[in-house]
Formats: C-alpha cells, sequence, structure tokens
C-alpha cells in the first residue's frame, strides 16, 4: 500500500494538537496549501485549518462542500509533518476555491 501524499487543494483530517495560545487545537478538516513536489522531499505541508464558527473576519474564506462547511482561517497558516499526524484526504477542492484561499493566505506574507 501507498502512504498517502497531499496534493495542493486536498482537504484532509488533521490533529492541530498540542496548540498553544490562540492557536487552532483538536482534529479538524484542514487545506493543503504547498506542493505535492515539495511533500514528497520534506513530509511537511502548510495546511490552514477550517472552523464551523464562521465570524467574518477579513481572512476567512467560506467553504461549503458536501460534508466540509465553515471557515477556512488563512491566517492560521502551519507546517506540520502530515505522516506523524496521519492526515486523511476528504476530497479536494476546486481551483477558483484555492486561488482565492492562497490569495488570502499570500497577503499576510
Amino acid at each position: 500500500m501507498v502512504a498517502y501524499i497531499p496534493e495542493r487543494g486536498d482537504v484532509v483530517w488533521l490533529d492541530f494538537d498540542p496548540q498553544k495560545g490562540n492557536e487552532i487545537k483538536k482534529i479538524r478538516p484542514a487545506i493543503v496549501l504547498s506542493t505535492y513536489k515539495y511533500h514528497l522531499k520534506s513530509n511537511l505541508a502548510l495546511f490552514v485549518p477550517i472552523t464551523s464558527q464562521i465570524k467574518g473576519y477579513p481572512f476567512e474564506v467560506i467553504i461549503n462542500i458536501d460534508s466540509i462547511n465553515g471557515a477556512v482561517l488563512c491566517d492560521q497558516i502551519r507546517s506540520m509533518d502530515f505522516k506523524a499526524r496521519k492526515a486523511k484526504k476528504i476530497l479536494s477542492l476546486n481551483n477558483s476555491l484555492v486561488d482565492e484561499i492562497l490569495y488570502k493566505s499570500k497577503l499576510l506574507l
């Protein structure tokens, strides 16, 4: 069996614990921002979490696809080891939604 390697735009279940202060926590859906090529070399990926608490903040992107409903928190980018955190793919997003998430995330960099 081949181990899962995430691709940009995948929505995965991911464990954000342990956390500190205002960081997002617990097992929740997250979106992969980094590229497949990077994942192959490093076992790391950049993720942004999804929360069910929609607050209307400027760095949120609303998502309603299948069972994934909530706000993507584009200001909470995390680099995580997807193998150690046992990332499990749920679905893949369309390119226009991924582009919107990348745009809002890049505003912070």
